[in-house]
């Protein structure tokens, strides 16, 4: 059978022999990991689980649209010498400055849970936004010196790597997966489904098992007044094992990187997850334990 291999993306082409982008994140992500244990209402800020959406791409566009406006400010301002269009250049420059700052941390926060390929992508990602903020930075202290051509001329460099930092972000999203919602499956069972595992039916309170329903992984759990309940196994953040995590109460920890759900109704307790596990309705039927997709969260 032939093999599929993955296609070499301009991520892989700039990151494949780097390992120093290892080492750099190899003393950097227990930093940044340790100031966000300890803060947990910052880290749930900072990811977006407030929000149910991850917070990170959403700040991007206000540095990336402010610089990209700011460079095309320039080129009216260069053409046309109009005094106008010279200060909404500059204004839209210090406005990609001020954005740069939440979205840095928020990047920040998503990137330290990363490891392997998609952790060297994400560095070289946000070492190249660095650079480009602090070009940006140059640039606008250059404008207010009079000194408006090397202004403009670091701005564009600024714009040049900042462009390269954000396709490398789009790679992370849509090539690798981080900050997707791992276990969005439009092809959940509608009607009731034995689910196969036996001995689910001696599930007794408190516990919590792994099960399957068709080809889906469900955590299937008594919850403390004895009453069935299931959401799915794989974590929303970046799939981690439920089943494998910690339960107090009602609520399961993943092993990986500590979301909290719970589990009854799938809802996010806490980060760095966002989005609600997949809940399922289940039912005791002929001594089987049968599971449909819930038609709400």
């Amino acid at each position: 059978m032939p093999t599929t291999e993955a296609p070499v993306t301009l991520g892989r082409r700039l990151t494949r022999s780097q390992k120093w982008l290892d080492q750099v994140a190899e003393r950097l992500q227990p930093r940044v990991g340790a100031a966000l244990r300890s803060r947990p209402w910052l880290h749930n800020l900072l990811d977006g689980t407030w929000l149910g959406t991850p917070l990170h791409p959403a700040l991007t566009d206000v540095p990336v649209g402010a610089w990209t406006a700011a460079f095309a400010l320039d080129a009216v301002s260069g053409l046309t010498r109009s005094p106008g269009a010279r200060a909404a250049a500059d204004g839209a420059l210090a406005v990609g400055i001020a954005g740069a700052v939440p979205a840095a941390l928020t990047g920040a926060s998503d990137w330290q849970d990363l490891t392997g390929e998609s952790r060297r992508i994400g560095t070289l990602h946000g070492l190249l936004n660095s650079a480009g903020l602090t070009l940006n930075i140059a640039s606008l202290a250059c404008r207010r010196q009079n000194k408006r051509g090397k202004g403009r001329a670091l701005s564009a460099l600024a714009l040049a790597i900042s462009g390269t930092a954000a396709h490398l972000g789009g790679e992370l999203s849509f090539g690798l997966g981080v900050r997707v919602n791992q276990t969005f499956d439009g092809a959940q069972p509608a009607e009731f489904t034995t689910v196969s595992d036996e001995g689910s039916d001696q599930l007794e309170a408190g516990e919590m098992r792994r099960v399957t329903l068709d080809s889906t992984a469900v955590l299937l759990a008594r919850d403390q007044s004895g009453r069935l309940c299931a959401i799915a196994n794989t974590c929303t953040h970046l799939g981690g094992p439920l089943d494998e995590g910690s339960r107090e109460g009602d609520v399961v920890t993943c092993p990986w990187h500590g979301s909290r759900f719970d589990l009854r109704s799938g809802r996010v307790l806490e980060g760095p997850a966002v989005f609600a596990q997949p809940r399922y309705e289940v039912r005791e039927h002929d001594g089987e334990i049968q599971m449909r997709a819930a038609t709400e969260h």
